[in-house]
C-alpha cells in the first residue's frame, strides 16, 4: 500500500502540471479568440480600412497569442523559452520541410492582403473556383458559391493561379445575342433593341448601347448587344433586358428561328 501511495505521489506534480497546462490552453485560446474578435470590429469600424485588413489581422492577432500560450504551457513542464528556441533552431531545416505548405500559406496570404486583388464581398474566379469572398486569413481565403455552398482556398493555391475579379470595377458590360430569322429586317430588330436598352435607366449612356449584326448563322442572322451598366446590376439586366427583348420582337412581328429537322423518308 505504501508502495502505491509513494508511486501516485510521485506523479502528482506531473498530474498539476498537466491540468495547470489544460488551464492555460483553455484561458489561452478564449482570450486569443476574444482580442482577435476585439481587433477584427476596432478595424472593420474603421471606413478607411478594408474589412478584409481586418479579418487578417484579426486572425495574426489570434495565432500570435496562441504561439505564447504554447511557450507559456512548455514551460509549465520545466521547459524554459531559450531552450524551445535553441530546439527550433536545430530543427529548423526539419520543420521548414515539414511546414512548406503551411508557411507557403501564410507568406501568399500576406502578399494577397498588400496586394489585394480580391476584398471581402466581391465575386471572384479563383483558378477555376468561382464565388463570393466571405473570409480572408492567415492560411485560407473562403468562398461561398451562389448556391450557399462553403468553398475552402489555401492561400497558396489562391496566389499562384489565376484570379478573375468581377466585382473589381465599379462598370461591366452586358453582352447579348438574339437571332431573327432571315425574312425580317435587320435595321428594325436593331432598333428595337436600342429602344428596349434606353428605355431601361439602369444602361448606360456612356458608352452607349452597341448592337450590330455579328454572324449569319444556318438558321437565324445573329445580333449583338453590348451594354454598360453598374455591376451590381449585371444579372438582373442580362435577364430582364433578354425578356423585354424577347416581348418587343413579339411586339413588332420580328421572329426568333429555331432549328428545324426534316425527316426524309424513302419508298421501296
Amino acid at each position: 500500500m505504501d508502495e502505491v501511495v509513494t508511486q501516485v505521489g510521485a506523479f502528482a506534480p506531473l498530474i498539476m502540471n498537466a491540468v495547470k497546462a489544460l488551464i492555460v490552453l483553455i484561458l489561452g485560446w478564449i482570450v486569443a479568440g476574444a482580442i482577435g474578435g476585439m481587433v477584427r470590429r476596432r478595424i472593420n469600424a474603421t471606413p478607411q480600412i478594408d474589412p478584409t485588413l481586418g479579418n487578417f489581422m484579426a486572425s495574426l492577432v489570434k495565432w500570435a497569442i496562441l504561439a505564447m500560450v504554447l511557450v507559456a504551457v512548455l514551460g509549465i513542464f520545466g521547459i524554459e523559452a531559450t531552450s524551445i528556441v535553441a530546439i527550433l533552431g536545430a530543427a529548423s531545416l526539419a520543420i521548414g520541410l515539414a511546414l512548406q505548405g503551411t508557411l507557403s500559406d501564410l507568406a501568399a496570404g500576406v502578399m494577397l492582403v498588400v496586394f489585394r486583388p480580391y476584398k471581402l464581398g466581391q465575386y471572384v474566379d479563383i483558378g477555376g473556383t468561382a464565388g463570393t469572398v466571405q473570409d480572408l486569413n492567415l492560411f485560407t481565403t473562403e468562398l461561398v458559391t451562389p448556391d450557399n455552398v462553403q468553398i475552402i482556398v489555401p492561400n497558396g493555391q489562391a496566389w499562384g493561379t489565376v484570379i478573375t475579379n468581377y466585382s473589381a470595377h465599379d462598370t461591366r458590360r452586358v453582352d447579348l445575342v438574339f437571332g431573327i430569322d432571315y425574312g425580317d429586317s435587320a435595321d428594325q430588330a436593331i432598333q428595337i433593341i436600342l429602344d428596349v436598352a434606353k428605355a431601361d435607366e439602369r444602361i448606360h449612356n456612356d458608352p452607349e448601347p452597341w448592337v450590330r449584326v455579328t454572324n449569319l448563322g444556318d438558321s437565324s442572322v445573329d445580333l449583338t448587344a453590348r451594354l454598360w451598366c453598374a455591376t451590381a446590376d449585371y444579372w438582373d439586366v442580362r435577364f430582364e433586358i433578354t425578356k423585354a427583348v424577347k416581348e418587343a420582337f413579339d411586339a413588332k412581328g420580328v421572329s426568333i428561328p429555331y432549328p428545324h429537322s426534316v425527316e426524309i423518308q424513302k419508298q421501296a
